[in-house]
């Protein structure tokens, strides 16, 4: 009988040891000790700044600074001890737990690696795990999750239990069959209508740009960088020639942006991990 993701957390190629990071944990038992702002702090207080470190690690991370990412990593890192603290003084787990749970659930979607079976999808492995919990694939997914980022992965799930186009094509018939519908209801001018088709635009663009290997947050990160800088260019250009903003016509506009692009070549493309890239969560 093979050994069981518990007896592998014991004795595997990466056994328990102590290390550096365990003074985050120390840190913040010492702040809580002795800093009344820190002391007050609870798991629901800090989400918001949890929040703020992940997107300003995520910064960091695209702009190429390892300075920063330093920084921004140690911020991090901070706050999820925090949450960890907090839990251990309320009696609902013990650091030693959280570290278990994950070295066991990485052995089991990684048979491969420990002589556990052959190599599985993420989504299949996750299903069988919480079958007998779960009554959909789709179930998991955070509330607060960022609508583009939700529909990578609800396609992403759906996918795994091979619910999934065979090729790209196949989305984009789909996605130029959604253009026609927003189209159609452009003609109706019903509010409520066009939302809807839209939506389903906005998530056929995510399933060809997922079918075609980008990750469209980091595709939608790009896009935004490239227009930022160019509009702001524009607007450069245009109080250089005495343009006026707002007031000049679109024809003007155009012009000064064509030139902006001529200019302006567009911007590096996302190092590896940004945003999306990689396999699933560990959720």
């Amino acid at each position: 009988m093979p050994p069981t993701p518990a007896e592998l957390a014991d004795a595997g190629p990466f056994p328990p040891v102590e290390g550096v990071l365990d003074r985050a944990l120390a840190l913040v038992e010492y702040l809580r000790a002795h800093c009344p702002w820190d002391r007050k702090q609870t798991a629901e207080s800090l989400i918001p700044h949890l929040l703020e470190e992940t997107h300003e690690t995520v910064d960091a991370i695209q702009s190429g600074d390892t300075g920063q990412l330093r920084g921004e990593l140690g911020d991090l890192l901070l706050n999820l001890a925090f949450q960890v603290i907090v839990a251990e003084e309320a009696g609902h787990f013990a650091r030693d737990e959280v570290v278990r749970e994950l070295e066991e659930k990485m052995i089991r979607r990684h048979p491969h690696l420990f002589g556990l079976g052959e190599r599985e999808s993420w989504e299949a492995i996750k299903a069988r795990e919480k079958g007998a919990r779960k009554t959909s694939v789709l179930e998991g997914l955070p509330r607060s999750l960022d609508p583009l980022l939700r529909a990578y992965r609800c396609q992403q799930k759906a996918s795994g239990v091979g619910f999934d186009w065979d090729t790209t094509e196949g989305a984009l018939d789909k996605l130029r069959e959604e253009v026609e519908e927003v189209e159609a209801e452009l003609a109706e001018a019903d509010p409520d209508r066009l939302s809807e088709e839209v939506g389903d635009l906005l998530f056929s663009v995510v399933n060809v740009a997922r079918l075609a290997g980008v990750h469209p947050m980091t595709a939608l990160r790009r896009a935004n960088r490239k227009f930022e800088a160019r509009f702001q260019a524009l607007e450069a250009l245009a109080r250089e020639r005495g343009v006026p903003l707002p007031g000049a016509s679109l024809e003007e506009l155009d012009r000064l942006w064509d030139e902006v692009k001529v200019s302006l070549s567009s911007p590096p493309p996302d190092p590896p991990g940004s945003a999306g890239d990689g396999p699933p969560g560990t959720g």
